[in-house]
């Protein structure tokens, strides 16, 4: 009698079980489904910039980009590359943020090549004060870039305070970045 008690137990587990495991993975997988996949939270937010020193292109101009460049004004690095073509649709908006002297912009080119870069920066044109050659990827990476376009508020005391992923909008611009910029650099 035992035996089959035993044996209609571990019957009804065989069934019980992977029910119960696809139950589980469906409320994980409904809880996802309601999340904003544009919203990649970041580590970074609040904390220092990582300590960097990248390079200019290579045949551009300027002196490249460091983290002391960021300190003491509020800033705003954009994460950016010439093979990047949500890059190229935001770049006008770029252009209107700089021009908007609210705020210095700073250009983080991301694993170009610089031929390639600086002709993009010569047909798009060039919105950026400095801009660091990141070609291998490593200052990405410290800033936790996912990829391009990205784009990284930085307060005076050289603080990560927002970061947009993905390309700037209008909507973006004008609803979330400016509003940010007004508080920090009034």
């Amino acid at each position: 009698m035992e035996r089959l008690v035993d044996r209609l137990v571990v019957g009804r587990l065989v069934y019980v079980l992977p029910l119960a495991a696809l139950a589980v993975l469906t409320i994980v997988l409904l809880l996802g489904l309601q999340k904003d996949p544009r919203i990649v939270p970041s580590a970074l937010i609040d904390k220092p910039v990582p300590e960097f020193a990248l390079p200019p292109i290579t045949g551009g101009r300027g002196k490249g980009l460091a983290s002391a460049d960021l300190g003491g004004q509020v800033s705003v690095v954009n994460v950016w590359a010439s093979w990047c073509i949500p890059c190229r649709a935001e770049h006008p908006l770029v252009e209107r943020l700089a021009g908007s002297s609210l705020v210095t912009v700073y250009g983080l080119n991301y694993k170009d090549e610089p031929d390639d870069a600086l002709k993009w920066l010569n047909d798009l044109g060039d919105p950026y004060a400095e801009i660091g050659a990141d070609r291998s990827g490593r200052v990405g990476i410290d800033w936790g870039v996912y990829g391009v376009p990205e784009t990284f508020i930085v307060d005076r005391e050289g603080r990560i305070r927002h970061k947009h992923v993905g390309p700037i909008t209008s909507e973006t611009l004008d609803g979330e970045i400016f509003p940010i910029l007004r508080v920090l650099a009034p």
